[in-house]
């Protein structure tokens, strides 16, 4: 027999309180916990002009009571995504066709896997799923949005979502694991002496430059620290011509509702601070996040993004280091290829079928990068 739901498009995440929310969340993953997502909001980076005005999806039984949320966007753009969608869209502008809006559910500017659809585990889970993306159609045909994008689920949602007409597409990003290491130095054990020194060289060139670097828990960072990191953020952005996604409100508000999960990095020279990097973190890992600097030095990015990341993970026991898109050169720093997943239901059944057909021929070359990027990990040999 089957449940009776009443679902709601929610136009703020206000709408529903922050323990109710992250209840359902389940876990510290930190980019849909609701502070995340509200600190987007009120710092205006989520909004209808900025191509991510709020959607949100929440349900509940026929006793009122909250069984599931779904972070939800309606997208004029395609811009913060990390899933690339604009041949798609162009197809569709070749056409005649319009592509935007869309649909997108993710954590917004955020290229790391996790939750999407949090459901109350005494619930059934498959019946509120399939409610979910039936609730969804519906709505895209009422707002003439041309799709629905599910980004960076966890691979048992993606699983879920394939067999619901939402084909799965694979992504390939770059991770560091914890294999119980003591230190730094023993990580470096387990490379090949060739690729072993290179990466001492590289940390003995910033020894040598006079650099250090401070670890600043969220609580511990001042208003001047953040507006030095903000600086330096920013400046990722405006030497590509283009403006930063985020404000530096929002990281101020992450700093007052979520400091126990931020890690700032800052590099220092001659008592001045010239790069920093922003993780999150939560019980089993640390995602590195956004990164700046005020100075260009010989490998002062790797050191602060990288190696600094990877000696807070071993001294502190997490499992995993997820250091966001991109970037193959990081596998020579002991960055290990993985798949992430995403999911897409295409309301057109033509542009459908010829999205699908491009998926299966993309599928087909990442599972053979994949394969060849293992074989330049810098490990020795077994």
């Amino acid at each position: 027999m089957h449940q009776e739901y009443k679902t709601e498009f929610l136009d703020s995440i206000t709408k529903v309180a922050p323990e109710s929310w992250n209840k359902l969340v389940g876990s510290d993953y930190p980019f849909i916990q609701h502070e995340f997502l509200f600190a987007l909001e009120e710092s205006g980076c989520t909004t209808a002009h900025s191509g991510w005005k709020p959607y949100h999806l929440a349900i509940k039984n026929k006793s009122d009571k909250l069984i599931a949320v779904m972070p939800l966007y309606l997208k004029n753009n395609s811009m913060g995504e990390y899933v690339f969608d604009w041949s798609w869209a162009d197809a569709y502008y070749q056409h005649g066709i319009e592509y935007y809006p869309k649909f997108v559910t993710s954590a917004p500017f955020t290229p790391s896997a996790g939750p999407r659809i949090c459901l109350d585990s005494k619930e059934n889970r498959d019946e509120l799923i399939n409610s979910i993306v039936n609730s969804i159609k519906k709505e895209a045909e009422l707002l003439n949005c041309s799709s629905w994008h599910v980004l960076f689920p966890d691979k048992d949602l993606s699983d879920s979502l394939s067999t619901l007409s939402l084909v799965q597409r694979q992504g390939c990003q770059y991770q560091w694991f914890n294999k119980n290491y003591t230190g730094f130095d023993n990580f470096l054990e387990s490379f090949s002496s060739r690729k072993r020194k290179n990466l001492k060289k590289e940390r003995k060139k910033i020894h040598e430059s006079n650099i250090q670097f401070e670890w600043l828990e969220g609580k511990e960072v001042s208003a001047e620290q953040w507006q030095c990191f903000y600086k330096f953020y920013q400046n990722t952005y405006l030497v590509r011509g283009r403006s930063a996604y985020l404000t530096l409100p929002f990281f101020l508000e992450i700093a007052r509702l979520m400091p126990e999960q931020i890690l700032l990095v800052l590099a220092k020279k001659d008592d001045a601070y010239i790069a920093g990097a922003l993780s999150f973190k939560d019980e089993n890992t640390l995602y590195g996040r956004y990164w700046g600097c005020d100075e260009e030095w010989q490998f002062l990015h790797f050191e602060t993004c990288y190696y600094q990341g990877i000696e807070y993970c071993i001294k502190h026991n997490l499992l995993k280091f997820d250091s966001g898109a991109q970037g193959e050169h990081k596998i020579q720093r002991g960055f290990e290829p993985v798949l992430t997943y995403s999911n897409h239901w295409i309301s057109h059944p033509q542009f459908s079928a010829a999205i699908d057909q491009f998926i299966k021929e993309e599928t087909n070359h990442l599972s053979k990068y994949q394969q060849l990027a293992s074989k330049h990990l810098p490990f020795k040999k077994n």
